[in-house]
């Protein structure tokens, strides 16, 4: 196994790609998160970007592990706060005794358990459409497709009725996810667990899924399925290769790679964070508000293009009304400055959307990780005659400590420590 952190480049020797190998490197969903380059004398250089999870090609196994958020365990801890779950009991004991906790393992263990809960409660049962030929009547015939099929037979009726069925959407995703979890995990035990747990949905479930795109968006969660929820998030997960939001189209790269994009998993996280931190303190928090009349066109008077912040915070502070932008960047920030283009869009925040307290300067806070020893910079545009006009301020959150307070008695503190950084 060949094993490197978040931004690493790495050069190892001896490793020869098969032509499986190179097809699967040379895809785009692969090349974006992991770059596999050919050297002379059966060299290979591996650059890895923000994503973290695991590559099984022919010639070896390539695992990414994170830089800032600590363990690939707190990954997971990451995925379930930004869902809202809450932080789970995960033990990284519990799913691979021989070697390091593997990140893909782990996920096919979680669902693996929730299907195994799912099957001891009772798979569910839902009406399901179905129209088939039958010797007696039974429910609605097809007067057009009797005549069409069997014009003039009085034992083959063409029907349409509704049968109280396991095999439904439900179980179907759960089925293909443990299926997937028994053929491609690489701890004995998980694989073990998972087939049987999947020999179990085959029989409940024979219909494959399909399109994993239009099994989730035909989701509907209610009184009778709510207990799914948390199984079907997991099953997506593992099924889509670690990107649900882009990793959809078919082919061999959900078995073979799972890769979690930190961008997306720390914008989601640091959302939800603030979103807890400003509860009851009278401040909202808006995601992604978009606002249209920011940059126009002077010669038509319409809209140019929108601005759209990556949170917008609203409230009142000592009696005066403030608005504060943030633009959250998963970026290395620790050691180096902050990126001009960065700094360029934060600027357009802050001169746009901020409203501070009487005569405050226009400020936007470009959230980032880090640890606890980061130095925060601000940094001011200053005019032609040299008066300020607007600020940047970064403000890191050092992820291990604050996975390590939430779900517990220090959370309301953390929270509350992360959110004055944020308004400061």
């Amino acid at each position: 196994m060949i094993t490197l952190r978040e931004y690493e480049t790495r050069v190892v020797e001896g490793v020869r790609l098969s032509t499986a190998d190179r097809s699967l490197c040379a895809g785009e969903q692969l090349a974006a998160r992991l770059q596999v380059r050919e050297l002379a004398g059966g060299r290979l250089e591996l650059t890895a970007g923000p994503s973290v999870g695991v590559v099984r090609l022919d010639a070896c196994e390539i695992r990414v592990l994170p830089k800032y958020v600590g363990e690939e365990l707190d990954v997971l801890r990451m995925l379930e706060y930004a869902a809202g779950r809450g932080l789970p009991a995960l033990d990284a004991a519990r799913t691979v005794r021989g070697g390091a906790p593997h990140l893909r393992d782990m996920v096919a263990l979680l669902v693996t358990e929730q299907c195994e809960q799912l099957l001891a409660r009772g798979v569910r049962r839902d009406y399901v459409t179905v129209e088939d030929d039958l010797p007696a009547v039974r429910g609605r015939l097809l007067a057009d497709r009797q005549v069409l099929r069997h014009y003039g037979r009085l034992d083959r009726l063409a029907c349409r009725y509704d049968e109280h069925d396991t095999d439904i959407v439900d179980n179907r995703l759960c089925g293909a996810a443990v299926d997937l979890a028994a053929r491609t995990a690489r701890s004995p035990a998980v694989r073990a667990r998972a087939r049987r747990a999947a020999d179990r949905f085959a029989q409940v479930a024979p219909t494959r899924l399909g399109d994993l795109r239009t099994a989730l968006a035909g989701l509907d969660y209610h009184r009778h399925n709510s207990h799914y929820r948390e199984a079907h998030r997991w099953a997506a997960l593992l099924l889509s290769g670690g990107g649900i939001a882009d990793l959809f189209s078919p082919g061999p790269l959900a078995s073979r790679a799972f890769l979690i994009d930190m961008n997306v998993l720390f914008e989601s996280f640091a959302t939800r964070l603030l979103r807890e931190a400003a509860t009851g303190t009278g401040f909202t928090v808006r995601d992604q508000s978009r606002h249209r009349g920011v940059l126009r066109d002077e010669l038509t008077g319409r809209h140019y293009s929108e601005v759209r912040p990556d949170l917008l915070i609203s409230g009142s502070l000592d009696g005066e009304p403030l608005r504060r932008p943030v633009d959250i960047k998963y970026k290395l920030y620790d050691s180096r400055k902050l990126a001009a283009s960065d700094l360029y869009q934060a600027f357009l925040y802050a001169q746009a959307l901020s409203r501070q307290p009487g005569d405050s300067m226009p400020t936007c806070v470009l959230l980032h990780p880090g640890g606890m020893s980061a130095a925060r910079e601000s940094v001011a545009v200053r005019r032609w005659d040299g008066t300020t006009s607007a600020r940047v301020r970064s403000v890191s959150l050092d992820l291990p400590s604050l996975l390590g307070a939430l779900g517990g008695a220090e959370q309301p503190m953390a929270l509350a420590r992360v959110f004055r950084a944020v308004l400061a």
